[in-house]
């Protein structure tokens, strides 16, 4: 971080979306409507593009996280089976499962993370023999027992998919969210740290998984053997996904340093990540209350949502014991001046 580097106040909710870039936007929106191809255009394969050099993994572009979320369960084949989840999500990730005819399990998280349990997955993977499961990235980090969980998943023939809705921007070691699993689904919508408003991305590193979806999207054209709906982006979004991608890394540059400036030596009792994590901060996450929280990550988990009767104390825990300090990307701000 430059010296004298002026922040504005980031506790003020802002779209993660740079006015510099709002001229362009406008060229490429104008393109669109003069190209009268408003959807599976050009920009959409750029937007596909982009991901998958940020990403490393083959990108399938859809309107929506639950769009790329469903194609995987069915081209899985979860119907009838059982997909373990952490119960520490947003209920869109067990909706997903039973809407694709699965049954859902729920997994104790880690009071470290937030995300899944190793330990409590291998009880769960060991006495319900999943079919799949889902592991979710809370809060712009990766879970930390990602290794241990995807390596239990390919020795036992498990499918694993990554929820990556909250992971834009974050890395350990070099290595990209959805890597680890089969596939990993990322939601472009309005809060997220980098947004279209609505959206959502699946990478893959299996072919014939990428090929599904991309049929899958558009009703299994054109040769209906795969039983899909409309899940197309449009081009005006598919444009500011192009943007937004470029983007990214100022964004989450800009988040990380202002959290290490002003928030890292206030709040002691913070989220700490392991050596080579970087986070996108979606969430910046402590363990004691604070005044003008923007609340917690997940205050009611799933299995209670869904009454399910299962101990998961930690989960318990975490959703009475977290809170989230405001930070939200202040683009246009970003002057020099005296600290």
């Amino acid at each position: 971080m430059a010296v004298g580097t002026v922040y504005p106040d980031a506790s003020r909710f802002t779209i993660g979306f740079d006015s510099a870039d709002r001229e362009r936007l406008h060229l490429m929106w104008d393109e669109v409507i003069t190209s009268q191809r408003w959807s599976e255009g050009r920009f959409t394969e750029e937007f596909e593009a982009r991901w998958t050099t940020w990403n490393e993994l083959p990108s399938v572009a859809f309107s929506s996280w639950a769009g790329g979320a469903m194609a995987a369960l069915d081209f899985i084949g979860v119907r009838g089976k059982t997909v373990l989840c952490p119960s520490n999500t947003f209920m869109a990730t067990p909706l997903s499962v039973l809407r694709a005819g699965g049954q859902v399990q729920f997994v104790d998280c880690n009071r470290e993370d937030l995300c899944m349990s190793f330990e409590d997955f291998q009880k769960k993977a060991e006495y319900y023999q999943p079919k799949a499961a889902w592991l979710v990235h809370i809060g712009g980090h990766i879970a930390f027992d990602v290794e241990q969980i995807a390596a239990y998943c390919r020795k036992r023939n498990i499918w694993l998919l990554e929820d990556c809705a909250h992971a834009h921007g974050a890395s350990w070691h070099g290595k990209r969210p959805g890597s680890w699993g089969d596939a990993g689904v990322y939601s472009f919508y309005a809060t997220k740290t980098i947004s279209t408003g609505e959206g959502g991305m699946l990478v893959s590193r299996r072919p014939e998984l990428v090929a599904f979806s991309k049929q899958y999207r558009n009703y299994g054209k054109f040769e209906y053997t795969v039983q899909g709906l409309n899940y197309r982006l449009s081009e005006f979004t598919a444009a500011l996904g192009v943007i937004q991608t470029e983007r990214m890394p100022d964004i989450v540059a800009w988040k990380n340093a202002y959290a290490a400036q002003t928030f890292d030596s206030q709040y002691t009792l913070r989220l700490r990540l392991p050596e080579g994590m970087i986070s996108g901060l979606y969430k910046y996450i402590v363990f004691q209350p604070i005044e003008k929280s923007t609340g917690r990550v997940y205050d009611q988990p799933c299995h209670r949502i869904l009454k399910h009767a299962v101990e998961l104390p930690n989960t318990d825990w975490v959703a009475s014991n977290h809170w989230c300090v405001p930070l939200y990307y202040q683009a246009g701000n970003r002057g020099e001046g005296q600290s």
